[in-house]
């Protein structure tokens, strides 16, 4: 290990985890970093210099949006050079998504980005904060032979450091609320750090970073349900400008057969539209192909999501659109693995 201490920088977006509770009026409110060392005093037995930042009107989860990411993807490439990691402090709820445009937006990522968030507010007794914030920072802090061990973007939940661009959120109520169905864990907070060496992401060469900032929102998801019509179909896929969607279809891929079905997505793509076969199952794999309700999928030639999450499927697509990928090539880059996303 290094001598050196390793500067971690914290990015406050907003949610549960950067809250206090006023105990006269009960009300949350939001927590100064600036007093970080005070709140949690066991983040001075780190061996790592912290800085804090945060968004000047810190946001709930729910309204994110592509500007939110394009502020986190700034932070961290204006600090790039100066910190060794970098810990994003979320709200749970649409988490996956953020950490899932971020592993796309920040090529050539060299360095730790972790996200994580809690349940339970940071001053609160039973809070999870704490844990998550603690374990959060060491293992962006992990070095080894003074390089980083985690080059990609991760999200650090209840004891786990996941791929982020392989996370759902499960569970609204549980600590537990982050699951990570088709990839294994790659950090397991126990009594030690155990960190899984062979599912790290591999950094071939070091070439310069990038931050990407154009992400295109004209996208959308449709999940079938057994009794979808056409005029529903057909209403989705006019809907102005659309350029990407993420159909997210039973099982290994499958969808219904019926002529109308058919010839509504052969029109979509003809006139241009990007359609992504994703499972809505919240493990497993698109095998298109494997059964005939997913073969006529297959000539339609609808990109193979494969083991993609709908979150990382629909950031993707936000960024693919947005780097004006050739129409011709679109296919085929998708279904490339990128940042880890898909097997």
């Amino acid at each position: 290990m290094s001598d050196k201490k390793t500067n971690i920088l914290l990015i406050y977006t907003g949610g549960t985890i950067g809250m206090v509770k006023d105990y006269t009026s009960g009300v949350l409110k939001a927590f100064n970093f600036n007093k970080l060392m005070k709140h949690i005093p066991e983040l001075g037995q780190l061996d790592c210099h912290i800085d804090s930042v945060s968004f000047k009107n810190p946001i709930d989860s729910s309204t994110v949006n592509t500007k939110h990411w394009v502020s986190i993807a700034t932070i961290i490439e204006e600090h790039y050079d100066t910190y060794d990691g970098f810990v994003v402090l979320h709200g749970s709820d649409t988490m996956s998504y953020s950490a899932s445009a971020l592993s796309y937006m920040l090529e050539n990522l060299n360095k730790p980005v972790i996200f994580t968030g809690s349940q339970l507010p940071i001053g609160d007794l039973r809070t999870d904060a704490k844990e998550n914030l603690i374990t959060s920072i060491q293992i962006a802090a992990l070095q080894k032979s003074g390089r980083p061990v985690i080059r990609e973007v991760g999200l650090y939940f209840e004891y786990k450091l996941y791929r982020a661009n392989r996370t759902t959120k499960i569970n609204a109520e549980h600590f537990e609320a982050f699951a990570s169905l088709n990839y294994p864990p790659l950090v397991s907070s126990g009594v030690h750090l155990k960190v899984d060496q062979e599912h790290l992401w591999r950094v071939k060469r070091v070439k310069k970073f990038i931050a990407h900032k154009k992400m295109n929102s004209q996208v959308a998801i449709l999940k079938l349900f057994p009794g979808i019509n056409e005029t529903v179909l057909e209403h989705f896929l006019s809907i102005p400008n659309l350029k990407g969607l993420v159909l997210e279809t039973y099982g290994a891929g499958n969808a219904p057969m019926d002529d109308w079905f058919l010839d509504a997505l052969k029109k979509a793509i003809r006139s241009g539209l990007h359609i992504v076969n994703v499972t809505q199952c919240s493990g497993g794999a698109v095998i298109m192909g494997q059964y005939e309700t997913s073969e006529q999928l297959k000539k339609l030639q609808l990109i193979n999501g494969k083991d993609i999450t709908t979150e990382a499927a629909i950031t993707k697509l936000m960024y693919l659109l947005g780097s004006d990928v050739s129409p011709k090539l679109f296919k085929t880059i998708f279904e490339t693995s990128l940042r880890g996303e898909m097997g």
